[in-house]
């Protein structure tokens, strides 16, 4: 059995710490925060629990390789160099992916062709013949990233993009990323020690995202599959084990997560995911008019969703951020509320202090994540009853 080896999460701009954080909760070695990565270490077991449980991973890369490297040319021979039939058979398809840029190499497309000229020449010479290229739905994706002068060649374990948890078979317009989701959520602190809304639910995702996370849920665990599934070496005794062992970890959960929607569509595309996650026992939803509400429980309250916006907005945006921030004045006090928005003009329509901003992105939009501490009673008796306890 294989020993530790180096790995790389791939994540979303301003989540590589919470995934580094991640990373060490599960027991990786020497992890290390980068740009949109974090890089690791860990067996092949660690590997199938990364893509089981990673909330905020975009996909999980082996390393196979690194090398120093100075034209396209080079690159090609280092390429060639590499014992191929160590990884895969001329009987599998593969695919390649490249990034980056360095001196001698800044054409990606010219780039990914010579790579694929190295490895299938490679078998050509080995075998008398060579494998097939499949860009949709290769048994191997191999991705490669040159950077600085040096090239990194990995194995994508992951398929996909993690992001396709299993469970949202129903979508609205625009639906938020679930790994999107679940960085917000953990960035906001929700622990499922409270009672949770999302009042403008859509298809339900931050609501199933906040549950698993509640519930220790491995967040891949309704997913088809996994590209390591495909590779000789795959060890399906050991996959259950891990499989096992996470199941094991998970907890009850004793508050209530509940969501809203005034488009009735919406309530019941949310009402199919959720029984879709199997969470229907943790999850409410129903139809409900935000600015026709209140603060739905008595105690502590945990607030993140995604307002529409943008094209998806036919009222006026400054009206529609004004009502937002009366309705969580006069209605919801003693609630931690987070939400997500690109229309960043608008901000300030919300008449409201945010006491953070934080910089992610929705896709290719420029957002800001906000908090807003919904005090009961006003913020200065707030801190004036702190400070006479003591």
């Amino acid at each position: 059995m294989e020993g530790n080896f180096k790995m790389m999460a791939k994540t979303f701009y301003g989540f590589e710490e919470i995934l580094a954080k991640e990373l060490r909760n599960l027991g990786a070695m020497n992890v290390k925060a980068g740009v949109r990565g974090v890089t690791f270490e860990g067996d092949t077991g660690f590997m199938y629990k990364a893509n089981l449980s990673l909330r905020t991973a975009l996909k999980v890369l082996k390393q196979l390789k690194s090398f120093p490297v100075n034209d396209v040319n080079d690159l090609y021979r280092k390429i060639y160099q590499i014992d191929w039939s160590r990884h895969f058979s001329v009987d599998h398809t593969f695919a390649i992916s490249f990034t980056g840029r360095s001196q001698g190499i800044d054409n990606t497309v010219f780039a990914a062709q010579k790579i694929k000229d190295g490895i299938v020449d490679r078998f050509r010479d080995d075998h008398g013949k060579r494998p097939s290229v499949n860009t949709r739905e290769p048994d191997f994706h191999f991705v490669v990233h040159v950077q600085k002068g040096r090239c990194f060649v990995s194995l994508d374990s992951s398929g996909s993009s993690l992001h396709h948890r299993g469970y949202r078979t129903a979508t609205n317009i625009a639906p938020i990323n679930e790994v999107l989701a679940a960085g917000i959520l953990l960035l906001s602190g929700w622990d499922g020690q409270s009672d949770f809304l999302d009042p403008m639910c859509g298809s339900g995702t931050f609501l199933v995202e906040a549950a698993m996370i509640a519930c220790n849920i491995p967040v891949n665990i309704n997913r088809k599959g996994f590209a390591f599934e495909k590779w000789p070496d795959f060890d399906a005794d050991l996959y259950e084990k891990i499989l096992d062992s996470c199941w094991k970890k998970t907890r009850e959960f004793h508050h209530k997560i509940i969501g809203y929607d005034k488009a009735p569509s919406a309530v019941e595309k949310s009402i199919d995911n959720v029984v879709n996650a199997n969470l229907d026992d943790y999850i409410a939803v129903r139809r409900q008019d935000f600015f026709q509400s209140e603060k739905p429980v008595d105690g502590p309250l945990h607030m993140v969703f995604n307002p529409p916006y943008g094209e998806r907005l036919n009222i006026q945006m400054e009206k529609f951020y004004a009502r937002l921030g009366e309705t969580l004045k006069h209605g919801y006090p003693g609630s931690k509320v987070w939400f997500i928005t690109s229309n960043l003009p608008a901000i300030k329509h919300v008449g409201l202090r945010p006491s953070r901003k934080i910089k992610l992105f929705n896709g290719k939009l420029e957002s800001r994540l906000l908090h807003f501490e919904m005090y009961a009673g006003s913020k200065k008796a707030k801190k004036q009853s702190h400070g006479t306890q003591d």
